[in-house]
Parts: C-alpha cells; sequence; structure tokens
C-alpha cells in the first residue's frame, strides 16, 4: 500500500511537472492568438484612413492603421485585445470618429501585417514608439490613450511614461498572472510566465486622468484584479472604475451607461 502511495505521488509530480513545462513552451500561444495578413491585403471599412508602417530594426515592421475623423478633436490611440487583428479591431474606430476623434491603432508584433520577434520589452518599446510616432503629430492634450484588454499592458506604460489627455482601460488586469491563474489556478505561474505585464507597477507613474471599465462577470479577467489596478492609481490623480454588474469580457459597449460615459470623456473640453 505504501509502495503504491508513493508511486502514485510520483506519477502525480510527474504529470504536474510536465503540464508546466508544456506551458511554458506554448504559453504565447495562449497569451497572444495572432493571425497574420499579406502585406498586400486591403482593408475594408467605412470612411477614410491609412496604412502606416515603420521598421525600427532589422526585420521589425510595426503596422497600424490610421482612422480620420472630421474636425477632429484628438487622437485616441487604441491597443487591442490579444486575438486576431486589425481587420477585425478595425471595426471599433467608428466608436470614435462619430465622436470626432481620430484613431491610431497598432497590431502587436506578429498580428497582421506586424513582424518581429516577441517578448514584452520588444512590445512596451513599440507601444512607446507609436506614442512618439503620434507626438510628433499632436499635442498630447490631444492624445487619448486605450487599453482593451491585454492592450492595456501596451497602454498602462505609455500614459505613465508620457503626459495624455486620458488614460482609459477596458477589462484590463493589474497584472498577468491574476488572468492566468484565473483560468488555472494551480501552476506556478510566476515561474512559468515570461509575460507579466505589471500594470499595477507602472499604473503609480500615471499623472492624467484614468478611467477604468470592467464587468464582475468576467470569465477571462478576474473582476478582483481590476480593483487592485484601481487601488494603485496615485492619489492625486482623478480616477474612476465604473463596474457592470451583468457585465462579461468584451460585451461592456453594449450598456448605455458604458455609451454614456464615453461620450462624456471624448467630448468633454
Amino acid at each position: 500500500m505504501l509502495w503504491f502511495t508513493l508511486y502514485t505521488l510520483l506519477a502525480l509530480a510527474l504529470l504536474y511537472g510536465l503540464v508546466c513545462l508544456v506551458y511554458l513552451w506554448v504559453q504565447e500561444r495562449f497569451i497572444f492568438v495572432r493571425f497574420r495578413l499579406t502585406r498586400g491585403y486591403r482593408f475594408a471599412f467605412p470612411g477614410a484612413f491609412e496604412e502606416i508602417f515603420l521598421e525600427p530594426a532589422p526585420e521589425v515592421t510595426l503596422h497600424a492603421l490610421r482612422f480620420a475623423a472630421e474636425g477632429p478633436r484628438g487622437t485616441v490611440l487604441y491597443f487591442h485585445g490579444n486575438a486576431g487583428n486589425l481587420k477585425r479591431w478595425g471595426k471599433k474606430a467608428q466608436r470614435f470618429t462619430r465622436q470626432g476623434w481620430n484613431v491610431l491603432m497598432p497590431d502587436y508584433r506578429g498580428f497582421g501585417k506586424s513582424r518581429g520577434r516577441l517578448s514584452e520589452a520588444a512590445l512596451h518599446a513599440d507601444a512607446a514608439l507609436w506614442y512618439a510616432w503620434l507626438k510628433e503629430r499632436e499635442p498630447e492634450e490631444r492624445i487619448l490613450v486605450y487599453g482593451r484588454s491585454l492592450g492595456s499592458g501596451m497602454a498602462v506604460p505609455v500614459a505613465a511614461a508620457n503626459h495624455p489627455r486620458a488614460l482609459v482601460l477596458e477589462s484590463p488586469f493589474a497584472n498577468l498572472y491574476d488572468a492566468a491563474r484565473h483560468q488555472f489556478y494551480l501552476l506556478p505561474y510566476r515561474l512559468l510566465l515570461r509575460y507579466a505585464f505589471r500594470n499595477d507597477k507602472a499604473i503609480r507613474r500615471v499623472t492624467c486622468p484614468v478611467h477604468i471599465f470592467h464587468g464582475k462577470r468576467d470569465p477571462i479577467v478576474p473582476y478582483e484584479s481590476a480593483l487592485r489596478l484601481y487601488a494603485a492609481v496615485p492619489d492625486t490623480v482623478r480616477r474612476e472604475m465604473l463596474t457592470f454588474g451583468r457585465g462579461f469580457h468584451s460585451d461592456l459597449w453594449r450598456f448605455k451607461r458604458f455609451q454614456r460615459k464615453m461620450e462624456r470623456i471624448l467630448l468633454v473640453r
């Protein structure tokens, strides 16, 4: 009986170690659900837009779409979620152009037409590069940084390093450990994850107004993670968090309260 118990524990330990190794090896596929597009792919969206390519280093190509509004109030720098590419996310631009805002929407490395070796440091550097590119063409008081889910991992550090008009976060996390643990809490994510995205640390340096939207029924990013992120915003910063009791991860825009609040954020002088 003792030997059977020992063999069982050993088998479970080996299985657990194997699961950890598999996750360590394939974690990028879980975090970044990438779909590529050829360089010649032609987007079809209503309204005026243009493609922008940056090549900051050899074998690195960064791609974004810039949507134009009539008589623009400024530009929304929109960092999208972890799945798809601009073919999908570009449809969101109308929400802002209708309110008189241009939209600059980049694709991350490996998404759409963007290319380059993936790492958290590279993603942060790319996000900073897009902000710098935009700042050369738009005063900072006319730049609104928007982070959707995974995009919050880019949006928060960019806002922390600069002085945009505001930072808007939709379904964000305090750090990626929270989101990973929410999916399968038994793994030692602090040892396994190569992408921490410590928004809870970066947001302490933010000086612009912060607006956070989150659903209590979010099955991907736990609501408690967004609460921790909100609590980390400096007391000297104007901040607010709108909670949606029946909201999930990707449906917050359907709520009238979300739409009304975004209108006020976008239309305020």
